[in-house]
């Protein structure tokens, strides 16, 4: 049983951006995009210093959109992104500095893992949901396979390298409930305010999701 922490965010797309911001002024316009295209979440990293100005912009103007706080490695970061207005936080791994911040800030926070040691250790701090980071590196759908027999009874977020193309084969497993990516909100795209290619990207992105 998961603890209560760490549910599972609720939001209903099964795909998640994960996106990276330069300049605050994007943030708005593209999360409108993506809610246009039909998906409600949105993973703004800490890659760039204007991931929390984003953060914080999209919480406060776009509160339809459920919008997390991704490349989470510190901490001290948790509590800065839930101030921000996060309603969820990623990590590409997991160290018990971080549990213990989730916990204190009540935050819902998935945790990467990229082994089965690294799975059971995330299940023992009562984490039900994973981001697997790098997914591709660590070997893909014939990985998730194979930790369905052992360890069935958590699921993932497989992010690095799920592309259009084979993000259906990952939404296929049992133990994938979304997959996170990087194709729906292209650089260039957002660099010349093409807010409606991502909204076309977005309702594409949907179609290739496998029925339950």
């Amino acid at each position: 049983m998961n603890h209560p922490t760490f549910q599972r965010p609720a939001f209903k797309s099964r795909v998640v951006p994960v996106i990276v911001i330069s300049h605050v002024d994007q943030a708005v316009p593209m999360a409108h995009a993506l809610l246009a295209g039909g998906i409600d979440v949105m993973e703004i990293t800490l890659r760039h210093s204007a991931g929390l100005a984003a953060i914080e912009a999209v919480a406060k103007a776009v509160p339809q959109m459920m919008v997390g706080a991704g490349t989470v490695t510190r901490a001290h970061e948790v509590q800065q992104v839930k101030d921000a207005g996060a309603r969820f936080a990623l990590s590409p791994g997991l160290s018990e500095a971080l549990v213990q911040a989730a916990m204190d800030c009540q935050l819902p926070f998935v945790p990467g893992v990229m082994t089965p040691s690294e799975v059971m250790q995330a299940r023992d701090h009562g984490f039900g949901l994973m981001k697997l980071f790098p997914a591709a590196q660590a070997g893909g759908i014939g990985l998730l396979k194979a930790l369905s027999g052992p360890l069935g009874d958590v699921q993932f977020c497989p992010t690095g390298g799920v592309t259009p193309e084979n993000m259906a084969d990952y939404l296929q497993l049992a133990n994938v409930a979304m997959v996170g990516g990087s194709w729906l909100t292209p650089a260039d795209a957002v660099a010349q305010g093409d807010w409606a290619r991502i909204t076309g990207l977005a309702q594409h992105a949907l179609t290739l999701v496998p029925a339950v």
